[in-house]
C-alpha cells in the first residue's frame, strides 16, 4: 500500500485514502488533480477490493476521460480490469443510460442526438411554421435562449407565464414546438442528453435506485463546471449513499456562459455538512513567478473559497508586459518571439492565448509570413465538414427515419432535382397529415402527388433509404458506409468536379470510412459510432506533439505550454464589453485569466495594443490597458514596448510619437494605468524640452555614433546603425542579434556603452 501511494504528495495522499463519505478536493491550477483521481480510483479496486463496476467518474472531454481510462489502466495490478470502471462524460453517461431506458419516458432507443447544424434547422422550420421573421426572433439568439431556459430547468410554460414582453412570449411559443418537433423526430439535443436522464430518474425512481445500487463510488472531475441539471443528477446518483469525491477549483470556473454555476462548488459544504476538504496547493507546472503574478489578480474575486499555489521553481523570469502601437504589430511581435523560443530548444511549445476568436486572424498571418507551423483550435472539426455531416446523416437516417433534420440535410445532397418547392410541399403535407417527413414521403409517393420530375427524383432518393434501412445496423461498419458513399453516387461527383477542393473532400470522406474500420475492430456498433461523432467536443482537436497552437482561452483550460502569450489584454475585449455590467461577470473574467496565465510553465507574456482598428472604417481607436493588469503586483513584471513603425497606413513614429513630449505623456499614461501615480514623472512644457535640448541634458548626449557598440537592460549587446536628431532625444536603430533592429529614444533606453 505504501509503494503504491509513494508517487503522491501528503495532501495527494490523503485525498487518495479518504474514500468513504463526501470529499471536496480543491485542486490548484497544476495541483495534479487527474493523477488523484485515477489513485484513488486504482486504490479502490486494487487495494479495498471494491469492484470495478461500482465506480463512476465523470469528466467534461473526451480527452480527459480517455487519459483517465489509461492511467487507471496502468496503475491496476490487472490493467484489464480498469475496463470496466466507469470512466466518461457526463453527456457519454447519459447517452449509454438513455439508450437502455429512454422508451420510459416514451421515446425510441433509436434516437439522434442532434448537433448545432440540426437544431438550427429545426429551429428555423419551426420559425417558418409560425409565420415568424427572423428579425423578430434571431435564430442563433433564439436557440441561445432556449438552450439557457433548458440547463436552468425553465420550461415553455414557465417561460410563457413569466414572459412580461410580446417577444419572449413568442419566444416561449417557439421553444414549445422546437421541443415537440423534436420528439416527433425521436431526437434529443444536447441539452436533452442532461434533461432526459434527470427526467427518467425523477420517472422511474427503480431505474434511479437500480443505478445508485450500481455505482456505490461516484467521483466528479471539474465540479466548477457543474450545471443546475448536472447538479441534480449527481444527487440522484448518490441518494442512497453519500460517497461522493469532486474535485474542482472554484477559481477555474469559466463556462457561465453555457450555464455552470460556481455556487455548485461554494455550497458543497452546506450541501454535505460531513464533507472533508482537502486542498491540493503544490503546482508542478509553472513558476514561483507566474503563479504569484495569477493568484494575485483571483484574489480580487469575492466568490471563492481560497488557497494558496506554491511551486519548487523559484527561479523564473518575470511576466513581461509588451504593448504595440496596433493588433498587427501585437501579431507581429508575438510571431517573432515565438520564432526565437522555436529557434532556441526543441523541446519549447508555444500558446497564443486570446478572448475571441476574431483575434487570431492578423496572429495567423504574422504566424503564415514567418513560416511557422502552428495550428488553430476552434476551426471546423472533422465531423463538423460538410461532406463528413452529409454521409453521418444518411446513417443517422438510415437508423431513425423520423430524423427530419437528417432527411433535410440529404434529400437533395448530392443533387438530385429534389427543389425548395418539393421540400415545401413534404413539409406542409407532413404537417397536415400528421407523419414524420420520411412518412410523407411514402404516403405521397404512393398518391402519385408530384409531376412526374419530381417524383422520380423522390424515387431515387427513397429507394437509396429503403436499402441503407434494410442493411441499418446489423451491417458491419465499414460495408455500411461504403454502401452510403456507393448508393448515393457522392464520390463520383466529387470526382467529377475535379478540383482541388472537391479531391480534399474525397480525402474526408476516405477518412470517415477508416474511422468507421477503427470504430468495428473494437467491437462498436452503428449507434456507438454515431453517439460518438455526436459528443466529439473542441479540445478534442488539440494535439499535443504541435509546437505552436493559437487557441481561445476557454479552449485552452487543462493544457499547458512552455510558454505562453496572453493577447489584447485591454478593457472592452479582456475584460470583454458584454461582462462590464456584471460583478459577477467580471469575476468570471478574472477566472478566466487566471486560467490562460497558470497555462504557463516558464513564460508568460502578456501583450495589449495601444489602438485598435474600429468596425469598419479605416481608422484607429485608442485603447486602455485591462483592469487585470493593474491587479498584478509591478515587481513581478517586466516592461516592453514596440518602437519600430508598422507598415502604413497602420501608426508610424512620425505621425504617432513626432515628440519628446509625446513619448512622455505616453509613458506617464502608461504608468497610471499599472498603478504608478502621475506625481512620480513630470511633463515638460514645449518651452522646458526646448531649454532643456539646448543645454544637453543628460550623460547620454552626443555619446553615440554609428558603430557604436551598446548594452540594452533588455536585449543585450547591439551596435547603433543609425542616428535621427541630436542630444538625449536622439532616436538610435540599433541592431541587436536574436532581436533585430529596434529603435529606441535615449533619454528612455537605459544604454550603457559595451
Amino acid at each position: 500500500m505504501t509503494d503504491f501511494l509513494s508517487p503522491l504528495n501528503p495532501a495527494q495522499r490523503k485525498a487518495a485514502e479518504h474514500t468513504e463519505g463526501p470529499l471536496l478536493i480543491l485542486a490548484g491550477a497544476g495541483s495534479g488533480k487527474t493523477r488523484v483521481i485515477t489513485f484513488r480510483i486504482a486504490y479502490l479496486i486494487d487495494h479495498l477490493g471494491v469492484a470495478p463496476r461500482e465506480t463512476l467518474a465523470v469528466t467534461f472531454t473526451n480527452k480527459a476521460a480517455s487519459q483517465m481510462k489509461e492511467r487507471v489502466a496502468a496503475l491496476l495490478r490487472d490493467p484489464a480490469s480498469g475496463s470496466s470502471a466507469q470512466i466518461s462524460t457526463f453527456h457519454s453517461f447519459c447517452v449509454r443510460v438513455l439508450r437502455q431506458h429512454i422508451e420510459r419516458l416514451g421515446y425510441g432507443r433509436a434516437f439522434s442526438i442532434y448537433d448545432d447544424d440540426d437544431q438550427e434547422r429545426l429551429l428555423r422550420t419551426c420559425e417558418k411554421e409560425m409565420g415568424l421573421a427572423e428579425e423578430t426572433l434571431p435564430l442563433r439568439k433564439s436557440l441561445g435562449r432556449i438552450s439557457h431556459a433548458k440547463n436552468s430547468g425553465v420550461t415553455p410554460e414557465d417561460m410563457y407565464r413569466d414572459a412580461q414582453d410580446g417577444a419572449t412570449e413568442k419566444l416561449a411559443s417557439l421553444y414549445e414546438r422546437y421541443v415537440r418537433r423534436l420528439r416527433e423526430a425521436n431526437a434529443l439535443d444536447f441539452d436533452d442528453l442532461l434533461l432526459k436522464t434527470v427526467a427518467l430518474f425523477d420517472h422511474a425512481p427503480d431505474v434511479r435506485d437500480d443505478y445508485n445500487r450500481r455505482f456505490r463510488y461516484l467521483m466528479v472531475d471539474e465540479y466548477q463546471d457543474t450545471n443546475r441539471i448536472q447538479y441534480r443528477l449527481i444527487r440522484q446518483l448518490t441518494e442512497s449513499h453519500n460517497n461522493i469525491c469532486v474535485v474542482g477549483d472554484e477559481d477555474q470556473s469559466i463556462y457561465r456562459w453555457r450555464g455552470a454555476d460556481v455556487t455548485n462548488i461554494l455550497n458543497f459544504k452546506k450541501d454535505y455538512p460531513a464533507a472533508a476538504v482537502i486542498r491540493l496547493e503544490q503546482n508542478y507546472r509553472s513558476t514561483q513567478v507566474i503563479l504569484d503574478a495569477a493568484s494575485a489578480v483571483v484574489d480580487h474575486n469575492r466568490a471563492r473559497i481560497g488557497k494558496t499555489l506554491w511551486s519548487q521553481k523559484t527561479e523564473g523570469s518575470l511576466v513581461e508586459l509588451h504593448e504595440a502601437p496596433d493588433a498587427d504589430t501585437e501579431a507581429a511581435f508575438i510571431a517573432e518571439r515565438t520564432a526565437e523560443a522555436l529557434a532556441s530548444s526543441p523541446e519549447e511549445t508555444v500558446a497564443v492565448l486570446y478572448r475571441t476568436n476574431a483575434q487570431s486572424r492578423p496572429l495567423e498571418e504574422a504566424f503564415r509570413a514567418r513560416r511557422i507551423r502552428h495550428q488553430v483550435i476552434g476551426g471546423f472539426r472533422f465531423y463538423e465538414r460538410a461532406e463528413i455531416k452529409d454521409v453521418i446523416a444518411y446513417a443517422r437516417l438510415a437508423v431513425n427515419p423520423q430524423d427530419s433534420a437528417a432527411l433535410l440535410r440529404v434529400i437533395n445532397s448530392p443533387p438530385r432535382g429534389i427543389g425548395a418547392s418539393t421540400v415545401s410541399a413534404l413539409q406542409s403535407a407532413a404537417q397536415q397529415l400528421r407523419l414524420s417527413l420520411w412518412q410523407a414521403i411514402e404516403h405521397q409517393l404512393a398518391a402519385n402527388a408530384f409531376p412526374a420530375r419530381a417524383h422520380k427524383a423522390l424515387e431515387a432518393f427513397a429507394a437509396i433509404m429503403r436499402r441503407l434501412m434494410e442493411q441499418g445496423a446489423p451491417a458491419p461498419l465499414t460495408e455500411f458506409f461504403k454502401s452510403i458513399l456507393d448508393g448515393t453516387g457522392y464520390i463520383q461527383l466529387l470526382e467529377a468536379e475535379g478540383t482541388p477542393e472537391s479531391l480534399g473532400r474525397i480525402e474526408n470522406l476516405k477518412e470517415l470510412v477508416n474511422a468507421a474500420t477503427e470504430a468495428e475492430s473494437r467491437n462498436q456498433s452503428l449507434r456507438d459510432f454515431l453517439d460518438h461523432a455526436a459528443l466529439v467536443s473542441d479540445t478534442d482537436d488539440y494535439r499535443e506533439k504541435t509546437r505552436v497552437t493559437l487557441m481561445t482561452l476557454h479552449t485552452a483550460k487543462g493544457l499547458e505550454f512552455s510558454i505562453v502569450f496572453l493577447a489584447g489584454l485591454e478593457e472592452k475585449l479582456f475584460p470583454h464589453q458584454l461582462s462590464l455590467s456584471e460583478e459577477a461577470a467580471i469575476e468570471e473574467e478574472r477566472r478566466l485569466c487566471y486560467v490562460g496565465m497558470t497555462r504557463a510553465k516558464q513564460r508568460l507574456i502578456i501583450t495589449r495594443a495601444l489602438r485598435r482598428r474600429i468596425y469598419g472604417e479605416d481608422s484607429f481607436k485608442n485603447t486602455h490597458p485591462s483592469r487585470f493588469l493593474a491587479e498584478i503586483p509591478q515587481k513581478l513584471i517586466e516592461h516592453s514596448f514596440s518602437e519600430a513603425p508598422p507598415p502604413k497606413p497602420r501608426v508610424t513614429w512620425d505621425n504617432a510619437y513626432n515628440s519628446v513630449e509625446e513619448i512622455s505623456q505616453y509613458l506617464t499614461d502608461r504608468r497610471t494605468a499599472f498603478g504608478e501615480p502621475r506625481a512620480h514623472s513630470r511633463h515638460f512644457s514645449p518651452f522646458e524640452q526646448s531649454t532643456k535640448k539646448l543645454a544637453g541634458v543628460g550623460s547620454g548626449s552626443g555619446r553615440w555614433r554609428l558603430g557604436s557598440r551598446v548594452r540594452h537592460p533588455k536585449y543585450g549587446l547591439g551596435t547603433v546603425v543609425e542616428c535621427e536628431g541630436d542630444g538625449q532625444d536622439t532616436k538610435l536603430t540599433i541592431s541587436f542579434p536574436g532581436y533585430g533592429r529596434k529603435k529606441l529614444i535615449e533619454r528612455f533606453a537605459a544604454l550603457e556603452s559595451a
